[in-house]
């Protein structure tokens, strides 16, 4: 599959929730365009079909290859906004690379999670950003106007005591999920417990989302809600992307 690179990261995870083959669907793009100095387009090409053909990546799900490197859909980011080497997983690197026309296998393929049927309704799912000074007073505007939230808070998942309540009530409501706005590394289940800790909001109702970052944890929320999932299958199917 080629697409534009801007949002490969957040397709890449929504098909892979999908996949249900054995074989590897890939996903790959161009940082640089035709008209500019050393397009990367044909070489992606190249390497998203020797990836493909390899079966050491069969029932590795959706990958995600540029630059001949080969990323596991559920890790991959854009990190640069004009680089050929853009695309990375943070914390864990490529699954493998491309060289002399073959799959080098550098870490082993990410576990996968039960495939999830199409979504069978339309729901609308916010993505709050926690920042410094925030009042709380845009985190209400959410209120009844979304079938379900994520936050992407501070650090390991931390925000600042001026919006617990308002959290507290929100998940009372709908399912609120507890993200971190760095998208590199988990979110914290049981390390800090004053107001606005991960242990606090975990304890009013927020569901954490593992290792996923804001945008896939949007991604994944999002499908859930579409098939009417309640709050315990939401709280399970986050759980299986903590590592």
């Amino acid at each position: 599959m080629v697409q534009g690179t801007d949002t490969i990261e957040e397709s890449a995870f929504l098909l892979d929730l999908h996949h249900r083959h054995d074989e590897p669907l890939v996903v790959t793009g161009a940082m640089r365009n035709p008209t500019l100095a050393g397009p990367d387009g044909p070489a992606n090409l190249y390497g998203a079909v020797v990836a493909a053909a390899d079966p050491r990546v069969r029932g590795g799900g959706v990958l995600v290859v540029l630059n001949d490197e080969i990323h596991a859909a559920r890790r991959v980011r854009k990190s640069h906004t004009t680089s050929p080497a853009a695309f990375t997983s943070p914390g864990t690197g490529p699954v493998g690379l491309i060289a002399e026309g073959r799959v080098l296998l550098t870490s082993p393929l990410p576990p996968r999670t039960d495939p999830l049927a199409p979504a069978a309704r339309d729901v609308r799912v916010g993505l709050y950003t926690v920042s410094l000074g925030d009042d709380g007073t845009l985190l209400e505007a959410w209120d009844g106007r979304c079938d379900g939230l994520v936050v992407a808070a501070f650090g390991g998942g931390h925000v600042p005591e001026r919006l617990v309540e308002g959290l507290g009530r929100l998940a009372g409501r709908i399912p609120v999920v507890l993200a971190s706005r760095i998208d590199n590394g988990p979110v914290l289940t049981a390390t800090y417990g004053y107001p606005g800790s991960e242990r606090d909001l975990i304890g009013r109702g927020l569901v954490p989302a593992g290792d996923l970052g804001p945008y896939r944890a949007r991604l994944l929320l999002r499908t859930l809600l579409a098939h009417d999932a309640d709050l315990e299958t939401i709280t399970a199917r986050f759980s299986a992307f903590i590592r």
